[in-house]
């Protein structure tokens, strides 16, 4: 992708390094090793003022990672333009920019504490985007899906649930969690998920359009999405496949949504919810 000299984002919040609350250096954890102290006849008012006064070190990323901070942020950049334009243009709609936070290791966000093992996700509470930059090796080494533009793919995919949360698409998913089987709520969240492919693949429409593509880029596109389908990844952890458990849909339909999104370039095309089995 020809990104570099592109403008950057101004949402974006750099949190590595930073301690994720809820998930080190307090909690439940936290208040059980002040009382192991204090059985074995320590002060745990002294341990409890250690914990809070922990310094961090600074963080220091490395020269890679620093430039996968600086494409994250020019991609969100494009994304707020193309979806500034087809919101308003489509449904009459203002886009509100989303944060994208980038966080090492472990982060809290309005939906919680998470790590990095979750893989990249939006939180509608806070309507930000979170991602660690160690993904972009995993999806290169664990999913063989390497190349810029197929992170750039997972990016876009994220920010496609912020339209949908603008839309109120989530709300009404969420809304029928507890009206529906495990099983027909899962069909629902590959509905939602299928969608978020379709319009990453939106973002890349016009991402082509302004000559931003290099040669390939789709094709890595193309090949993230198939090795993180549901069917993929069941089988390579498990070695076999359960497809009532599918939550993002299959190889398959994750490739051929994106390539819908990237034909159309519309809003009005990527119903998934209402599209045939």
């Amino acid at each position: 992708m020809k990104w570099q000299g592109r403008r950057s984002s101004a949402n974006v919040e750099d949190r590595r390094g930073s301690p994720a609350r809820g998930l080190v250096g307090g909690g439940i954890g936290t208040i059980i090793l002040a009382i192991v102290v204090l059985l074995m006849g320590g002060n745990p008012l002294e341990y409890l003022g250690n914990q809070s006064g922990q310094v961090e070190a600074p963080y220091v990323a490395t020269a890679e990672e620093q430039e996968l901070a600086e494409f994250a942020s020019v991609v969100l950049a494009e994304t707020e333009d193309v979806w500034t334009e087809l919101l308003r243009g489509e449904l009459g709609k203002e886009y509100q920019y989303p944060n994208l936070v980038l966080y090492s290791g472990a982060v809290q966000s309005a939906c919680g504490a998470a790590d990095s093992s979750v893989g990249p996700f939006y939180c509608p509470g806070d309507q930000k985007v979170y991602l660690d930059l160690s993904f972009y090796t995993e999806l290169k080494e664990r999913f063989q899906a390497p190349g810029d533009f197929a992170m750039a793919y997972v990016i876009a995919h994220e920010i496609g649930h912020h339209v949908q949360h603008q839309m109120g698409i989530i709300d009404q998913v969420n809304s029928k969690r507890n009206r529906l089987s495990e099983t027909e709520f899962n069909k629902l969240m590959v509905r939602m998920e299928l969608q978020a492919d379709y319009f990453a693949g939106v973002w890349a429409h016009y991402a082509a359009r302004s000559n931003l593509l290099d040669e390939g880029d789709i094709e890595e596109a193309l090949n993230a999405a198939s090795m993180i389908g549901d069917d993929r990844i069941q089988k390579d952890t498990w070695g076999y496949v359960v497809p009532d458990r599918f939550t993002h849909g299959t190889s398959e339909q994750r490739a051929r949504w994106f390539m819908r999104g990237y034909k159309y370039g519309t809003i009005a095309d990527g119903d998934t919810f209402n599209a045939p089995e």
